[in-house]
Protein backbone atom coordinates (compact mmCIF):
# COMPACT_ATOMS: atom_id res chain seq x y z
CA UNK A 1 0.00 0.00 0.00
CA UNK A 2 1.04 3.96 -0.70
CA UNK A 3 -0.06 7.03 0.05
CA UNK A 4 0.06 9.71 -2.41
CA UNK A 5 0.31 13.35 -1.83
CA UNK A 6 1.63 16.51 -2.81
CA UNK A 7 5.02 18.64 -1.71
CA UNK A 8 6.64 22.05 -2.34
CA UNK A 9 9.88 21.48 -3.21
CA UNK A 10 11.47 25.25 -5.15
CA UNK A 11 8.18 26.73 -4.94
CA UNK A 12 6.82 23.89 -7.12
CA UNK A 13 4.12 21.64 -5.51
CA UNK A 14 5.09 18.60 -6.88
CA UNK A 15 3.20 15.29 -6.74
CA UNK A 16 4.61 12.49 -4.42
CA UNK A 17 4.07 8.48 -3.74
CA UNK A 18 5.23 7.58 -0.18
CA UNK A 19 5.71 3.92 -0.20
CA UNK A 20 6.57 1.75 3.01
CA UNK A 21 10.23 0.09 3.22
CA UNK A 22 11.74 -1.39 6.01
CA UNK A 23 11.85 0.98 8.81
CA UNK A 24 11.91 4.36 6.48
CA UNK A 25 9.74 5.84 3.82
CA UNK A 26 10.51 5.86 0.28
CA UNK A 27 9.46 8.72 -1.57
CA UNK A 28 8.87 8.89 -5.41
CA UNK A 29 8.45 12.28 -7.07
CA UNK A 30 5.62 11.84 -9.83
CA UNK A 31 4.92 13.72 -13.16
CA UNK A 32 1.17 15.37 -14.33
CA UNK A 33 -0.25 14.39 -17.18
CA UNK A 34 1.06 17.30 -19.03
CA UNK A 35 4.40 16.84 -18.14
CA UNK A 36 4.80 13.56 -19.70
CA UNK A 37 5.95 13.79 -22.87
CA UNK A 38 4.16 11.62 -26.12
CA UNK A 39 6.37 8.79 -26.78
CA UNK A 40 6.25 9.36 -30.29
CA UNK A 41 8.49 12.49 -29.95
CA UNK A 42 11.13 10.36 -28.49
CA UNK A 43 10.94 7.13 -30.91
CA UNK A 44 10.45 8.98 -34.08
CA UNK A 45 13.94 9.54 -35.18
CA UNK A 46 14.47 5.51 -34.81
CA UNK A 47 14.44 3.89 -38.16
CA UNK A 48 12.94 0.52 -38.29
CA UNK A 49 13.71 -0.35 -41.65
CA UNK A 50 17.41 -1.65 -40.66
CA UNK A 51 18.16 -4.25 -38.54
CA UNK A 52 20.86 -5.32 -36.13
CA UNK A 53 23.74 -7.07 -37.89
CA UNK A 54 23.32 -10.91 -37.54
CA UNK A 55 26.74 -11.49 -36.96
CA UNK A 56 27.40 -8.61 -33.82
CA UNK A 57 24.27 -9.91 -32.20
CA UNK A 58 25.83 -13.32 -30.22
CA UNK A 59 28.72 -11.28 -29.24
CA UNK A 60 26.23 -8.68 -28.05
CA UNK A 61 24.56 -11.13 -26.04
CA UNK A 62 27.90 -12.92 -24.71
CA UNK A 63 29.04 -9.59 -23.56
CA UNK A 64 25.54 -8.52 -21.71
CA UNK A 65 25.82 -12.17 -20.26
CA UNK A 66 29.37 -11.16 -18.85
CA UNK A 67 28.46 -8.20 -17.38
CA UNK A 68 25.27 -9.03 -16.02
CA UNK A 69 25.13 -9.86 -11.84
CA UNK A 70 22.96 -10.20 -9.15
CA UNK A 71 21.97 -6.28 -7.21
CA UNK A 72 24.48 -5.77 -4.55
CA UNK A 73 24.35 -2.44 -2.47
CA UNK A 74 28.10 -1.94 -2.56
CA UNK A 75 27.70 -1.39 -5.94
CA UNK A 76 26.10 2.04 -5.41
CA UNK A 77 28.41 4.11 -3.05
CA UNK A 78 28.25 7.44 -2.17
CA UNK A 79 31.23 9.14 -0.64
CA UNK A 80 29.44 12.05 0.45
CA UNK A 81 27.44 10.57 2.53
CA UNK A 82 29.97 8.09 4.23
CA UNK A 83 32.46 11.54 4.66
CA UNK A 84 29.05 12.68 6.12
CA UNK A 85 28.71 9.72 8.85
CA UNK A 86 32.44 9.94 9.66
CA UNK A 87 31.73 13.76 10.53
CA UNK A 88 29.12 12.65 12.72
CA UNK A 89 30.44 9.75 14.38
CA UNK A 90 33.79 12.16 15.26
CA UNK A 91 31.36 14.57 16.70
CA UNK A 92 29.43 12.10 19.15
CA UNK A 93 33.04 10.65 20.34
CA UNK A 94 34.02 14.11 21.06
CA UNK A 95 31.20 15.38 22.72
CA UNK A 96 31.14 11.78 24.76
CA UNK A 97 34.54 12.39 26.26
CA UNK A 98 35.67 15.85 27.77
CA UNK A 99 38.90 17.49 26.74
CA UNK A 100 41.80 17.21 29.14
CA UNK A 101 42.13 20.72 28.71
CA UNK A 102 38.38 21.59 29.81
CA UNK A 103 38.50 19.09 32.57
CA UNK A 104 42.36 20.74 34.32
CA UNK A 105 41.16 24.05 33.70
CA UNK A 106 38.67 24.51 36.63
CA UNK A 107 40.23 22.15 39.01
CA UNK A 108 43.43 24.23 38.96
CA UNK A 109 42.31 27.68 39.45
CA UNK A 110 39.58 28.13 41.77
CA UNK A 111 36.37 30.51 40.76
CA UNK A 112 36.41 33.78 41.40
CA UNK A 113 34.30 35.15 44.38
CA UNK A 114 32.46 37.77 44.43
CA UNK A 115 30.91 38.02 47.30
CA UNK A 116 31.71 40.14 50.04
CA UNK A 117 31.41 39.87 53.66
CA UNK A 118 29.48 43.45 55.34
CA UNK A 119 30.71 43.36 58.81
CA UNK A 120 34.18 42.28 57.66
CA UNK A 121 34.42 45.46 55.24
CA UNK A 122 32.76 47.67 57.62
CA UNK A 123 35.48 46.75 60.55
CA UNK A 124 38.18 47.54 57.97
CA UNK A 125 36.86 50.70 57.54
CA UNK A 126 36.67 51.47 60.90
CA UNK A 127 39.94 50.48 61.67
CA UNK A 128 41.42 52.28 58.90
CA UNK A 129 39.62 55.55 59.93
CA UNK A 130 40.83 55.43 63.63
CA UNK A 131 44.40 55.02 62.45
CA UNK A 132 44.21 57.96 60.51
CA UNK A 133 42.99 60.31 62.87
CA UNK A 134 45.57 59.35 65.33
Amino acid sequence: MVGISRLVISRRERAVMLEPRGKGIVLWTLRYGDEVRDEDTYFAGIDDGETADSEMMPLVQQLIKQQTQHWNPKMVIDPVQDRLLDLIAAKKKALKKPSKAKAKAPASAPAPNNVINIMDALKKSVAAETRAGK
